[in-house]
Parts: structure tokens; sequence; C-alpha cells
């Protein structure tokens, strides 16, 4: 398989197997009109096995969603054929409205236009809780 290199764009790179289509969606890339290649399974020396996106156009995405789903994934900014920004992610302490509280008793619940905030509580499970009523988040894996 030939994936063409990009001149212009984004790399999103070392995703843990299987989570790349998660990372789509969550991202928003099936609404963009530029081209957007994602590679499943693709051999890695470090890895074993990752996935990479490469999105054909520089565009603004946010880095806490990236972070949140996978905190190893790097991010390389490619303009003229060159990669010009080379990002590590680590996870953000907070991350708001990317996931949704599931407690039928947050105050989320019933107030709609309240933002969903989540706080890092354990950097080594990487935890995330509401900051309303300290349930913990959960990834809605159909996404």
């Amino acid at each position: 398989m030939i994936i063409a290199p990009i001149t212009n764009g984004i790399v999103i790179d070392h995703i843990e197997a299987g989570k790349g289509m998660q990372l789509y969606h969550f991202l928003g890339l099936g609404d963009l009109d530029c081209s957007v290649a994602v590679i499943k399974n693709a051999g890695s020396a470090k890895m074993g096995k990752k996935d990479i996106i490469k999105i054909d156009s520089v565009i603004d995405i946010d880095m806490d969603i990236i972070a949140y789903l996978d905190p190893g994934v790097t991010v390389n900014v490619i303009r003229d054929g060159k990669s010009v920004k080379h990002t590590n992610l680590t996870p953000p302490e907070t991350i708001t409205d990317v996931i949704r509280c599931r407690n039928p008793r947050c105050i989320t619940s019933v107030e709609q236009d309240l933002k969903q905030v989540f706080r890092l509580t354990d950097r080594e499970t990487r935890t995330y809780r509401c900051i309303y009523c300290e349930s913990k988040a959960e990834v809605d894996k159909r996404k």
C-alpha cells in the first residue's frame, strides 16, 4: 500500500494500534474537505503496530482530545514537504466538552448549557473525574 507524502498538512503518528478511527471521529475529521488517510496496524519498530492519520491540510486540531485518548501520540506539522513542528503530547490537566458525565444526578444532566469539565486526578492511570460530581470519566468507544 502506498500513501503519498503530504506537502502541507498534519501527521498524527504513534497512535496506539486500533485507536486511529476513534481519534478520527472525536476530531471530526470526516467533516473536512481535504484528503484524510487513516493507516491502521502499520509496522513500527518502537510499538510493534501503530495507527497513523495524515491530513492533507494544515488545520487547527484539538490537542487535548488527542492527548486524552492516547497521550503517546506525536503530531507533526508539514509545510513544503518538511516537518516544521513536532509535538509530543502529555495528558492535559483538564478537558472541556470532550466527553459527557454519565452520572444522571450530576448538575450537567440538568443544566444542558453547562460545560462538561473533567480534571486529571491520577496521572499514572490517566483517570479523569467530573469537576462537579467527581464521577470517573469513561470514553464512549462507539465514536
